[in-house]
């Protein structure tokens, strides 16, 4: 089956890769898992179609002519939050590490087999479906100066925060997550839709970086941090700001 509704228009796939065989390959089995699918055989190519078409996800080789995979994936990154599966036909880290570094999602080794490629391509859509899907629901509390929860204000102008009238020093990135969390009060907020938010789609990390800062932000702003009531943890979801 493919991932959309009879009344749904179906999901968009750009394939960047130069070899005509594994091209076509590619295009044959998408299409017939009821994908929308494109393809470009170069690094400029790719730029050009990407901005136009505005997939729901990209293939990317990453040896390619023009521009390789990896600068593409770098401007790309720049200007879209697109998923991207990068393809290699070398086993080297190196080669892992810099594709995640530059943006991509996910990364697949040749030879590989097509119905590991589906799994990684319909992985990618659903993780891409929930977060705007998420993003769509979560909604922010109306702009304010300052957000007052009892004894915890955040003024959000100065970028500081009081609790019990005197000024707590926070990291940066703790603050981003408490007004994060602030502007969304009562709302559960599950932890890859944190990262997306505070830390940014071309963050090169995992989703227990939000674990930590959170615990951080806990050991500031609560009274007993191993019995936090203002973040409170939804297990097996994410975090609700209670206040």
């Amino acid at each position: 089956m493919g991932l959309w509704y009879s009344n749904q228009m179906p999901e968009t796939i750009l394939i960047v890769e130069d070899e005509p065989a594994l091209r076509d390959t590619l295009i044959y089995n998408l299409k017939k898992d009821k994908f929308s699918v494109e393809a470009v055989g170069d690094g400029r190519a790719a730029l050009a179609s990407a901005r136009q078409l505005k997939p729901d996800l990209i293939i990317l080789d990453i040896m390619l002519p023009e521009l390789d995979g990896f600068e593409v994936a770098r401007i790309l990154r720049r200007e879209m939050s697109t998923p991207i599966l990068m393809l290699t036909a070398r086993d080297d880290e190196i080669d892992r590490v810099v594709g995640l570094e530059v943006g991509a999602d996910d990364y697949l080794t040749k030879p590989f087999s097509m119905r590991e490629l589906m799994a990684r391509v319909k992985a990618q859509l659903r993780r891409s479906r929930l977060l705007r899907e998420e993003l769509a629901s979560v909604k922010p509390e109306t702009a304010h100066e300052t957000l007052a929860f009892a004894n915890l204000v955040v003024n959000l102008t100065r970028r500081e925060v009081m609790l019990d009238d005197d000024p707590i020093q926070l990291k940066p990135k703790e603050y981003e997550l408490l007004e994060f969390f602030a502007s969304h009060k009562g709302q559960m907020l599950s932890r890859e839709f944190i990262l997306e938010c505070v830390w940014g789609w071309d963050f090169i990390g995992d989703s227990r970086t939000v674990d930590v800062h959170v615990r951080w932000l806990r050991q500031k702003i609560e009274e007993d941090a191993s019995e936090p009531k203002r973040i409170v943890t939804v297990r097996g979801g994410g975090y609700r700001f209670e206040g």
